[in-house]
């Protein structure tokens, strides 16, 4: 180690351009990493939307950051105790004086993690309900129209269009999307919800059945489809679906979402529509079969009918017991009337007797008294009313007047404490402005220590001297001086000037050799000095 004399002239680094150049150095000589690790301290995403964990592994741990715009665009989402192969830079941050790995992309490092992360996600999409057979809607018999989500430009598409073509044309809508890679999860969500979103009777027909489709391949192709945002627009389309991603060995979460699982593409075009060459014969058997049950049941009916006619009895015999019971009432029916007004008479009789005068003044006389004592009662009762009242009246008007009494007292206690609160408020106020003043000028004052304890007069005041040359810059090394050269010397109570000696040492002597100056004064002559080595170094 060099003697720490030596180290007076060595260049001084700023704590932020230390770690600056140490961010470059990281930065360049590893711009480009692949990290396989296992996510430590994962807690979803910060307020911000950044990510923040570390990856380790059995002996080490680096800190990781995914920014807000990579994270919303990855397939996979990193998960705490997850395997992963991390893809991104190495960066320094200066806050902390740490490193770490700013990811870019990652992925499950290997088939084991992915089907372990599809066993996770499983068991909490169950946990949901998404997965229960109350949630499946039945499949319609024959639907009219129905939504493909599949890619435009695979097999997929023309083997269900032939397919159906075979079985039962219909209309089909293929909307487009990526199968496989990124960004394919969120197209087929978005699909699904663009059909489920169309109206009924609209311009676009909405679509009575969807089928979401793709061919076979690896569990890293298939992907998309175990992604979150895709099992759950399944599980909440109101339109019913068929799921036929893979082939038959081939399982992803949709199709445990969906409300029928199809082995392969062609056969969700089976479920979705029946054979019309066989509709076509059943019908007409049903309308065979139903026409024979017709002509039964007519005959049997018409068979019924003779049995019932045969039978009847005639229609004299029907009607003689009636036409007898007739003749009868018509002979009794003069007899009937004579009596019955006969005792209608009487009962007018005896109901006029008792209409006499006497009997209509005893009624008015009674109707007279009846009246007289309601009105002596009705007037009592308006006395004893009106009483009542002005007493409620008058028990009122004095809560009133205590209440009034008490609700001013109550307001000036409340003016009072609030003057008061008031009071010792202004009070803290005053005292904090007093406390902030005088911390603000002990900062100050700090501030001018401070400044005067870095100002390179102090140094001068040691004893040191700045040598400058004639355009003013500081000299900071013997060979910077020529010969003749017209020096400027600053001491710590003022300045002179001086000369270089024509006869000094040449620039590469020895160190230990000091050039010789003449100083003059500029006005005064004064005795010559010899100048402080020039070979220190600057302070600034």
């Amino acid at each position: 180690m060099p003697p720490a004399e030596n180290l007076i002239n060595a260049p001084e680094f700023t704590v932020s351009e230390l770690s600056s150049a140490l961010k470059r150095t990281v930065e360049d000589n590893f711009g480009h990493v692949r990290v396989r690790g296992e996510i430590s301290g994962f807690r979803g995403p910060h307020s911000s939307g950044h990510c923040y964990f570390a990856l380790k592994d059995e002996s080490a741990k680096i800190e990781a950051v995914i920014w807000k715009g990579v994270h919303a665009r990855m397939r996979f989402k990193p998960q705490e105790g997850l395997e992963v192969i991390a893809t991104g830079k190495l960066t320094t941050y200066p806050g902390s004086s740490k490193y770490q790995i700013v990811i870019e992309a990652i992925e499950p490092a290997g088939i084991g993690a992915l089907m372990a992360l599809m066993e996770e996600r499983k068991k909490k999409l169950a946990a949901e309900g998404l997965f229960d057979e109350a949630r499946k809607q039945l499949l319609p018999w024959l639907p009219e129209v129905i939504g493909v989500v599949t890619s435009p430009t695979g097999a997929v598409i023309r083997d269900i269009l032939h397919r159906l073509e075979d079985r039962f044309p219909r209309r089909v809508l293929v909307w487009p999307v990526k199968v496989q890679g990124e960004g394919s999860a969120e197209q087929v969500a978005a699909a699904i919800r663009g059909f489920n979103a169309l109206p009924a009777g609209g311009k676009i027909p909405r679509p009575d059945l969807l089928i979401v489709a793709r061919g076979g391949g690896s569990l890293e192709d298939l992907w998309s489809f175990n992604e979150e945002i895709v099992v759950r627009a399944a599980a909440d389309s109101m339109i019913p679906l068929i799921s036929a991603v893979g082939h038959e060995t081939d399982i992803t979460l949709i199709d445990f979402a969906a409300d029928k699982r199809a082995p392969t593409p062609t056969a969700a075009a089976e479920m979705a529509v029946p054979v019309r060459s066989e509709l076509f014969v059943e019908v007409e058997s049903l309308a065979r079969r139903t026409m024979i049950c017709w002509q039964r049941g007519q005959e049997s009916r018409r068979n019924e009918l003779r049995a019932a006619a045969r039978a009847l009895p005639g229609l004299s015999e029907l009607l003689a017991i009636p036409r007898q019971r007739l003749d009868h009432l018509g002979s009794a029916l003069p007899r009937g009337l004579k009596a019955n007004t006969h005792a209608h008479h009487r009962r007018f009789a005896q109901i006029s007797a008792g209409l006499t005068l006497r009997v209509l003044h005893g009624q008015v006389s009674q109707a007279r008294q009846r009246l007289t004592v309601s009105g002596e009662r009705m007037r009592l009762s308006a006395r004893a009313l009106l009483r009542n009242r002005r007493d409620r009246f008058a028990g009122l008007e004095i809560r009133l007047k205590a209440s009034k009494l008490s609700n001013a007292q109550a307001q000036r206690t409340k003016i009072a404490r609030e003057r008061e609160r008031t009071q010792r408020l202004a009070e803290r106020a005053r005292r904090a402005l007093v406390t902030a003043m005088q911390r603000l000028e002990a900062r100050v004052a700090h501030s001018g220590q401070l400044l005067s304890a870095l100002s390179y007069r102090g140094v001068l005041a040691r004893g040191f001297a700045l040598v400058r040359d004639e355009q003013g810059r500081a000299v900071h090394a013997a060979a910077a001086v020529g010969p003749s050269a017209h020096l400027s010397i600053e001491f710590a109570d003022g300045r002179v000037a001086a000369t270089a000696d024509a006869d000094r040492p040449a620039a590469t002597s020895a160190p230990a050799s000091e050039p010789k100056v003449v100083v003059q004064e500029a006005k005064t002559l004064a005795p010559k000095r010899v100048a402080k080595p020039v070979d220190q170094g600057s302070l600034f």
